[in-house]
C-alpha cells in the first residue's frame, strides 16, 4: 500500500508536566489536544509503522495529556497509548511484524495511536490471533496484562478475598472473571446502585457502593468476616484511606491509579509498625520490564480469553477521529465500558 506523507491526529498541546493539576477527569478535550495535520514518522531500526485500525482511551491516557503522568508529554505528537492496526512498515530488526495485524503501545515510541498511524517498538507489539476481535486488540495490552499480574499477586498472597477499587472499570471486571475461575472472593467499590447487580452477576462477592448511607460499616463487618489481605486501588484519596484502615493486619494496599485527586491520607500510620501494613505502586511498563519472561505466556493467555469468549471488552462507543473533540468527554463520562477512537 501506498503510505501518504501526512496524516491527521489528536495532537498534545501541552509540554512535559503541567504545574496545576487539573483533576483526573477530562471535562474538555480543547485545553490539551487538538486534531490537525502531521507528517507521517517513519520507524527507526527496532520500530514499526502501524495503520491505526482502533485506538482505546485508557484513565492513564487522560492523565497523560493532562500532564499528570509518568511520562512526559511532547507538543505537537499524537497522543493514545495504546490501539490495533496493520504494520505497512517495518525497521530493519522488525521485519517479521510487516503486514501483520498487531495490538500496540506506543509509551517507548511517543507516537501515539489517536492518528492514522503510529509509531511502536517491536517489542511493545502483539501480533493477534485471528479469533480476536479489533475491540478486543485495541484493548489487548493495559488492561488484560495488568489483570493478568495484578491477580497473580493476589494467587501468591494466599488468601481468598481481596479488594479493588472503581469495580465497575473494565480492568476489574477481567479480574473478577479471573477470581470466579479459581474460587476467589472479590470485594470491590462502585458509586452507583445500578453496578451492584452486573457485578454480583459475573462473580463479586461483596460489592459495596461507596456513597451509600452507612458504607463504612458495612465495609468494615465484610472486613471482619473476610480478611482480605489485598487492596487492588485505582482511585486513593479518602476511600481508599478507609479502606486500609478497615483491613486486618499484614494488609497491602496497591496503588495503580488515582482517579480521586482529593489528598490521601493513613488513618492510623502506626498500622504500618504494629499491624505490618504496606503500601506500594504497581505500574505495568516496569513489571513487563522485570518479567519478561512471564510477558509471552500472559499475552497468549489473554488472546485466549478474547478469543473463547470467557473475556470480553465491553464497548461504551467508537468516535471518529474527525469528531473525537467534541464527543470523547461526553462519552467518557458514561459508565460501565471502554470509549475507542477509530481514525
Amino acid at each position: 500500500m501506498t503510505i501518504p506523507s501526512e496524516m491527521k491526529a489528536l495532537l498534545l498541546v501541552g509540554d512535559g508536566y503541567t504545574k496545576v493539576p487539573s483533576g483526573t477527569v477530562l471535562e474538555a478535550m480543547q485545553p490539551y489536544l487538538r486534531l490537525g495535520t502531521i507528517a507521517v514518522p517513519e520507524p527507526g531500526p527496532t520500530q514499526v509503522l502501524i495503520k491505526v485500525s482502533l485506538a482505546s482511551i485508557n484513565p492513564s491516557d487522560v492523565m497523560f495529556v493532562k500532564g499528570m503522568y509518568g511520562q512526559p508529554r511532547v507538543q505537537g505528537r499524537p497522543a493514545g497509548f495504546e490501539g490495533v492496526g496493520t504494520v505497512v512498515a517495518a525497521g530493519g530488526e522488525a521485519g517479521p511484524l510487516m503486514g501483520r495485524r498487531i495490538a500496540f503501545a506506543t509509551g517507548l515510541s511517543n507516537w501515539g495511536s489517536w492518528a492514522e498511524y503510529a509509531v511502536a517498538e517491536a517489542a511493545a507489539c502483539i501480533p493477534l490471533l485471528d479469533t480476536v476481535q479489533d475491540e478486543d486488540g485495541a484493548a489487548m495490552i493495559v488492561n488484560p496484562l495488568t489483570a493478568l499480574a495484578m491477580f497473580d499477586i493476589v494467587r501468591q498472597e494466599g488468601e481468598q478475598a481481596f479488594v479493588m477499587t472503581a469495580g465497575a472499570s473494565q480492568l476489574c471486571k477481567l479480574i473478577i472473571g479471573l477470581a470466579r475461575e479459581e474460587g476467589f472472593r472479590p470485594i470491590v467499590t462502585v458509586r452507583r446502585d445500578e453496578q451492584i447487580g452486573l457485578l454480583e452477576g459475573i462473580g463479586a462477592a461483596h460489592v459495596l457502593n461507596e456513597k451509600a448511607p452507612g458504607f463504612e460499616a458495612a465495609l468494615r463487618e465484610v472486613m471482619k468476616a473476610e480478611q482480605p489481605r489485598i487492596l487492588l486501588d485505582a482511585v486513593t484519596g479518602p476511600l481508599a484511606s478507609t479502606i486500609f484502615d478497615a483491613m486486618p493486619k499484614r494488609a497491602r494496599w496497591i496503588v495503580y491509579g488515582r482517579l480521586d485527586p482529593e489528598a490521601t491520607i493513613i488513618r492510623e500510620p502506626g498500622q504500618l509498625i504494629f499491624q505490618h501494613k504496606r503500601i506500594e505502586g504497581f505500574w505495568l511498563a516496569e513489571w513487563m520490564r522485570a518479567h519478561r519472561d512471564r510477558l509471552g505466556p500472559a499475552v497468549m493467555e489473554a488472546q485466549k480469553r478474547f478469543s473463547d469468549g470467557r473475556w470480553s471488552t465491553d464497548v461504551t462507543a467508537v468516535v471518529p477521529l474527525d469528531e473525537a473533540m467534541a464527543l470523547v468527554p461526553a462519552e467518557l463520562a458514561r459508565p460501565n465500558g471502554k470509549v475507542f477512537i477509530k481514525p
